[in-house]
């Protein structure tokens, strides 16, 4: 692409037309493109999207890279185990909590005792 040109755009509705019209007159991704000027590795990229996801598919912005930030989903099973862990081990936290609340009474009390 010669320097200083923008990248075009296209409209959902664009893409969904192209895609539809290239499945309904079995055209080649090359006579698809030549049809409605574009490129023709575009379209297959259009195809893709549009036979996974449907049409909806192309309303999604799928400009830059991926986030890598964002931590994967976990299988049900692995997240239904680390929320039991997390239950038993703020339970546990309560109970050391308590007891360390009634040592420290107990021992109050042993001061008292001796004064």
């Amino acid at each position: 692409m010669p320097k200083g040109v923008a990248n075009k755009r296209y409209t959902p509705e664009f893409k969904k037309k192209v895609i539809e019209t290239m499945l309904q007159e079995k055209l080649s991704y090359k006579e698809t493109a030549r049809r409605f000027g574009t490129d023709d590795k575009r379209i297959a990229v259009w195809e893709r999207i549009y036979l996974e996801e449907g049409p909806e598919g192309f309303a999604l912005e799928r400009r830059g890279r991926r986030s890598t930030g964002q931590p994967r989903k976990l299988a049900k099973a692995v997240e239904e185990d680390l929320l039991a862990e997390v239950q038993r081990l703020r339970a546990e936290n309560d109970y050391l909590k308590n007891l360390q609340a009634l040592v420290l009474e107990d021992e109050r009390r042993q001061r008292k005792k001796r004064r």
